[in-house]
Order: structure tokens, then sequence, then C-alpha cells
């Protein structure tokens, strides 16, 4: 079984919740890969600049000077801050991007409807499987930030959520796997304010009206899409839980049936 974890940007901006989770993910035993997010620290980058980040919808709007910022936020500052705390912790960790070693390749989103610029959509099948197996038979635990490539010259802004299925999903041609989103929230909640609701499954089925409800929505609308669509293309579980959670029962299990 490889673990493939995502970890969130509430998480990471708490540097004791951080170094608490790395903890649980560094005692995880067998293969392991991790996945990060970053979008908070972007943003108080970018402000301390004095640009003020674009949203669309949630998401947010790459452009240049935008790119280059997220790529030294997420591939620089925070991928190596994990990485430098999970050896810490005795966990061989190796940071990576989706350039390096062609290992996610992505294609920039069509400008429309609308233009995010250089933000990138992930194919599963492109993941390069052998180059994290070699990874993983080397000892290492890979370590990626959002942060992919088109095979021509250009870096791309790609969802963290996205990025991590697409690892879960290539990785699951290696052997089964199972793909843990981790955030501050003790899973998928009927109520955001009551930790005690908790919505135990989640599935194809009942996802559209959960959103229609508006249970679901805002971020965790691309978290669930991510987490069914990996569901559906070959790994084994898929569960969403809080972050000191790990390594217990608990959380929303996503299943595409």
């Amino acid at each position: 079984m490889i673990n493939v974890v995502k970890i969130g940007g509430n998480i990471i901006d708490n540097p004791e919740a951080l170094e608490s989770f790395l903890k649980e993910f560094a005692s995880m035993p067998g293969k392991k890969i991790l996945v990060h997010g970053g979008g908070k620290e972007a943003t108080r980058f970018s402000e301390g600049l004095g640009i003020k980040a674009n949203m669309i919808d949630g998401r947010r709007v790459t452009d240049r000077q935008t790119l280059d910022i997220v790529t030294m936020v997420y591939a620089g500052l925070i991928n190596k801050r994990i990485v430098s705390l999970l050896q810490k912790l005795g966990c061989d960790a190796v940071g990576l991007t989706g350039a390096d070693g062609n290992v996610i390749p992505a294609t920039r989103r069509s400008p429309v409807p609308v233009d995010y610029g250089f933000v990138g959509d992930i194919e599963p099948g492109n993941v390069n499987d052998s180059f994290i197996n070699a990874l993983l038979n080397a000892g290492c635990v890979p370590v990626f930030c959002a942060i992919c490539h088109d095979e021509k010259g250009t870096l791309l802004n790609c969802n963290a959520d996205s990025v991590a299925a697409a690892v879960a999903i290539g990785a699951s041609r290696i052997a089964p796997v199972r793909l843990t989103y981790c955030f501050e929230k003790p899973g998928v909640m009927a109520d955001i304010n009551d930790d005690n609701s908790v919505i135990p499954l989640v599935t194809a089925a009942t996802f559209p009206q959960l959103r229609e409800e508006g249970i679901v929505a805002k971020g965790m609308i691309p978290k669930i899409h991510n987490a069914l669509d990996s569901a559906a293309k070959g790994v084994t579980e898929v569960r969403i839980c809080r972050a000191d959670a790990l390594n217990s029962e608990g959380g929303t299990i996503i299943r595409t049936e």
C-alpha cells in the first residue's frame, strides 16, 4: 500500500500544527508521498509586495508576476521548510515540482470562459509513475508542491488537490493506494460550525444533493470532485479528515457508489 497525503494551507500556516502533522506523517509505515498547498502564504507574500491576489470563484488568477511569487513560495519556502522538518524527523524527504523528472506534465487551461493565466490542468495518465516508483524504491519520500510544467519551458500553477489526485492515480499503477486529504476540519461537515456533524460517506450519487443544499461549498467542491475522480480511476481508498487524525479512524470516506 502506498499512502498519498495532501495537506492544506491552514495547517501549513500554523507552525505547531504543521510540525505535529509531520510527526504523524513521518510515523506512517511503508511507502508514502506528501502533496502540499500554501495559498494563504502566497497571498501574504503578494500583499507584502503590494500585489493584490486576484481570485475568481475561490481560484487564483495567475499572471506572470503571480506565477513568480507562487513558484518561490510553493516550490521554495514551503516545500523546503516541510522537507527540512521531515529530515529532522528521520524521514528522507525529497522536495519536488511537477517539472522535476517530468513527473507531472500539465496543460495550460483554456482562457475561455475565464482566463486564469498560467494555471494548469493535469491528465493523470501522463504522471510519470516510473519516476515515482524509483524514488519510493530508493527509500525516498516525495514531497510535491502544486507547481507543474507544460513540457515547453513554462511553469504552471495547479490546484494542489488535483495534484494529489493525479499523483495517487499514477501511483495506483504501481501498488494499491490510499489517498487522504487532511485539513483543519474533521471531514465533510453537515454543519460547518459543528465538529460533530461529520458526514461519514459521500458518493457520486449523494454529492450533487449536498452541493445543491450548500452543505458542500467553496473549496470543498473541487476537493470532492478530485476525490471522486481518483476513486473512479483506480485509487483503493479516499478519505477527508483532520490533520491530527491521519493515523486514526474517522473523517469522510469518498466512494463512487
